[in-house]
């Protein structure tokens, strides 16, 4: 009985086996989707002479390759381009290439058509089986924001079948800025041509070459502008100190005050720039470039500050003072609230121009790697030989400088009319007094 049994139950086990391998000889046995037509290659150049880079906005040229299987034919390919892209059917062709070299390019007749972002390209008549394919698209114009861009495929068989393009590599493209774009639309223009091929004009004023250059220096003018910005009301209450120290009783204070004005002043701002940006590191100080920047052109701002309050202070009639202590007023109140805002009002011209000269010292910086206006030209000049992008910077200075320097003027001339006026009521004052007092006797 237990031989029996045990003849049942190998049996089994063998029945059992051989319904796993027969299973398994089906699955692997049974053939594997393949794709009817396989990517070779897909590659996109400028149609310019703009270099190997593909730029945003820039026209384009796709090839894509492809191989059909031996037995199949192909009817139709049909290619979507990324959402903004921009095309043109002009001069698109298709092309079998034949040799062992695939050098031999055989002219395909075909339709191009698109419906959206789809471009379709049907094939008129039979095209031989397993034939190597060469699409060509021109005037592709990707979105100038760049990226890696994403072409979808398929692919439509003479048997009826369809077929996804599988393995499209992506095409890295480069953004480009408006006025890169613009620069580009410029070089084609022959009124610039002609103006380029003057040597002076193109190394002094090249146009496409002042558009591009334009908002790299912009950077610049904004770190410019934050540096006086910052620094000028530094300067500010550093000069009033320092003109309250040159003008104190105490000896001490007014040597120190003196001492430092006169060092300052006596000292180009560009070696106190050096000074600081090289001597304090390797005296273990280390500071970020912008707020030492801010503090050297600050402090040195403070030095001339101070003469400019200490002259407007001295400049006030001594009956003022006087005239306020007899009301009462300490000697803080008469300054802060008489002589400090008549001193303001007179010293505001020569303020506003110790402003303009602190943004032109911000050029200075360059020399120690700061990135305003001048380095930004000058990295620009350094890339193409150009002295256009200088021309770009000292614009940045005139539009800052010239409304402040009118400013000046108007500021002056308000002044002058108020002194003018001053000085006519006086002589009127005087002869109603002497006329009043010949009156009563």
């Amino acid at each position: 009985m237990n031989n029996a049994q045990s003849v049942k139950t190998g049996a089994r086990l063998l029945a059992v086996c051989a319904v796993a391998l027969s299973l398994a000889l089906a699955v692997f046995s049974s053939p594997v989707a393949a794709y009817a037509l396989t990517t070779s290659d897909m590659t996109a150049r400028p149609n310019g002479n703009s270099g190997s880079d593909v730029l945003g906005g820039t026209e384009t040229r796709i090839s894509w390759e492809g191989q059909a299987a031996p037995d199949e034919s192909v009817s139709s390919l049909s290619f979507t381009l990324p959402e903004g892209t921009r095309f043109s059917l002009d001069n698109a062709k298709l092309t079998l290439l034949t040799g062992e070299d695939r050098m031999t390019r055989t002219k395909v007749d075909a339709r191009f058509s698109s419906e959206g972002q789809t471009v379709t390209v049907a094939i008129d008549g039979q095209v031989e089986a397993g034939a190597y394919y060469r699409v060509e698209l021109y005037g592709v114009e990707f979105p100038t924001s760049g990226g890696d861009m994403a072409i979808k495929g398929a692919a439509s068989f003479a048997d009826g079948s369809k077929q996804e393009l599988a393995d499209l590599p992506t095409i890295k493209v480069t953004s480009v800025s408006p006025a890169d774009q613009f620069a580009r639309y410029l070089e084609g223009q022959d009124w610039v041509k002609a103006w380029n091929s003057n040597k002076f004009l193109k190394l002094f004023f090249n146009p496409p070459l002042l558009v591009t250059s334009f908002p790299v220096v912009m950077n610049g003018f904004f770190l410019a502008v934050g540096i006086v910005a910052v620094a000028f009301p530094l300067a500010i209450p550093v000069g009033l100190a320092l003109s309250f120290m040159r003008m104190s009783r105490f000896r001490v204070l007014r040597a120190i005050a003196a001492t430092y004005v006169n060092v300052v002043r006596g000292t180009p701002v560009f070696l106190q720039i050096y000074i600081a940006f090289f001597g304090l590191p390797l005296a273990g100080v280390e500071i970020p470039s912008f707020p030492l920047g801010v503090l050297v052109l600050g402090m040195n701002s403070g030095a001339y500050l101070c003469e400019i309050f200490r002259a407007g202070i001295q400049s006030i009639n001594k009956g003022q003072f006087e005239a306020s202590r007899s009301l009462g007023m300490s000697g803080a109140q008469t300054m802060l609230f008489v002589i400090i805002p008549q001193t303001v009002q007179r010293v505001l011209p020569t303020m506003t121009s110790e402003f303009i000269l602190l943004y032109k010292d911000t050029s200075l910086l360059a020399a120690v790697g700061v990135m305003e206006v001048v380095m930004y030209a000058k990295t620009i000049v350094a890339s193409t030989g150009s002295i256009t992008p200088y021309i770009v910077a000292a614009c940045f200075y005139l539009v800052f400088t010239l409304p402040l320097a009118k400013l000046v003027g108007i500021f002056e001339a308000r002044l002058a009319g108020n002194d003018a006026g001053s000085a006519k009521k006086r002589p009127r004052r005087l002869k109603s007094a002497v006329r009043r007092q010949a009156e009563q006797r």
